[in-house]
C-alpha cells in the first residue's frame, strides 16, 4: 500500500520492480492532475493565462483523449471512442481543449475517471499475458509499434508536462502551489 502524501497522492514506492515503479509514478502523476483541477467551478475550469488557450478544463479533457488513445486504441489496435471518433481534428486540432469550455467540471472529471479506469484495464490486461517488451498493436506509419515500456514512460511524461501547465494556472486562479 503505498504512502499517500499531503494533498492526497499516492507516493511511488521506491523499491519495487519496473512495472511497479512505471505504475506509481503515473498513478502520482494522474493524482497531481487531479488535485490541480479539484475544488473548481467550472467557469474557474475555463480560466487560461496569459496568451494561452491551455485552460484545466482543457487539460484534463485532453489527458482523457491521452489515456483512450495510447492504452485503449495503441495497445489494442481499436477504434477510437467517442467522442474522440467524431471529432473532427482535422479542422480543429485542439477540439478537446476548445470543447472542454462547454462541459462542467463533473462531467470532465467523470469521463476522465473512465478513461483511467478502462485503461488500467487494459494495461493489466496486458500485463497479463507478457511484459513490458511487448508491441502495441497499432504501428505507426514506418511499420513499427511502441513498447508497452516506452507508452507508459511516455504517459508519464505527458502528464508530468501538462501538469507544469496546471500548476500555473491554478496559481493564477487561487493561489494553490506545490508541485
Amino acid at each position: 500500500m503505498p504512502n499517500i502524501d499531503d494533498v492526497g497522492r499516492p507516493e511511488p514506492e521506491p523499491a519495487v520492480n519496473e512495472v511497479e515503479t512505471l505504475r506509481g509514478f503515473l498513478n502520482f502523476q494522474r493524482a497531481t492532475l487531479k488535485w490541480k483541477c479539484e475544488g473548481l467551478s467550472s467557469e474557474q475550469m475555463n480560466v487560461s493565462v496569459a496568451k494561452s488557450a491551455i485552460t484545466l478544463g482543457g487539460l484534463l479533457k485532453h489527458m482523457t483523449f491521452v489515456e483512450n488513445e495510447w492504452f485503449w486504441r495503441w495497445i489494442g489496435d481499436n477504434d477510437r471512442l467517442e467522442p474522440w471518433l467524431s471529432a473532427d481534428f482535422a479542422t480543429f486540432p485542439d477540439w478537446e481543449f476548445e470543447s472542454a469550455q462547454s462541459e462542467s467540471t463533473e462531467t470532465l472529471f467523470a469521463n476522465w475517471n473512465a478513461s483511467v479506469a478502462l485503461s488500467e484495464k487494459v494495461l493489466a490486461e496486458s500485463l497479463a499475458i507478457g511484459g513490458l517488451d511487448q508491441l502495441a498493436k497499432r504501428k505507426w506509419p514506418s511499420g513499427e509499434s511502441p513498447s508497452l515500456r516506452w507508452i507508459l514512460v511516455h504517459m508519464i511524461e505527458e502528464y508530468a508536462r501538462h501538469n507544469g501547465h496546471a500548476d500555473f494556472i491554478r496559481e493564477s486562479i487561487d493561489g494553490l502551489v506545490g508541485e
